[in-house]
């Protein structure tokens, strides 16, 4: 029997709260899956980083860059900024959610210069603060892609473009100041 005080478990409930506590390795399956998805990404994006070089050899082995290729370079390179990016979100969730139900990543070899302090994950608010970031670079990246699609035949396509700047310069803006409030309250 068991007594009834304070921090005294009955056999029963110590074999349930240990199993239940060990379910959280079950963690590992997501885990994985979603590193593999950043391994598929970060692949992807190179891809697309080889496909711009391959497109720009042409112009360079010519010596004759201009414009034109200027703008195919560009877009090939943009979708692998947002693959790349994508891919940091991916690999920001796995560890976050590794860290949060596992545990700490081989915390004896880290040193405090071995991981940015905006990559430390304490909570979930944590990690959608960082996932937040990533999604509005890659929000940002895309922007930037379409802004080389539109035909600029009216005035009011540049100040639309204009507005849109000015939008993703303030959502820049808050987010740098959401960000430095969060350092402060870890510094605190």
């Amino acid at each position: 029997m068991s007594e009834d005080g304070p921090g005294h478990h009955g056999k029963t409930e110590e074999i349930f709260e240990t199993a239940l506590f060990n379910c959280r390795f079950l963690v590992i399956v997501p885990v994985l899956g979603i590193l593999g998805a950043a391994i598929v990404m970060f692949v992807k994006g190179s891809i697309e980083i080889v496909q711009g070089v391959r497109a720009f050899l042409p112009a360079l082995l010519a010596l004759r860059p201009n414009p034109q290729d200027d703008s195919g370079v560009l877009l090939s390179f943009i979708p692998a900024i947002d693959n790349y990016l994508f891919a940091t979100i991916l690999l920001i969730i796995s560890m976050g959610l590794y860290e949060l139900f596992i545990s700490k990543i081989d915390p004896k070899s880290r040193t405090q210069h071995t991981r940015p302090d905006w990559l430390v994950v304490r909570n979930f608010d944590d990690l959608k603060s960082n996932i937040g970031e990533v999604v509005i670079m890659i929000l940002i990246v895309n922007f930037f892609k379409l802004s080389f699609s539109i035909n600029y035949d009216h005035p009011l396509h540049l100040l639309a473009l204009g507005g849109g700047i000015l939008l993703i310069a303030g959502a820049l803006v808050v987010t740098h100041y959401v960000s430095g409030l969060r350092a402060h309250k870890r510094g605190m």
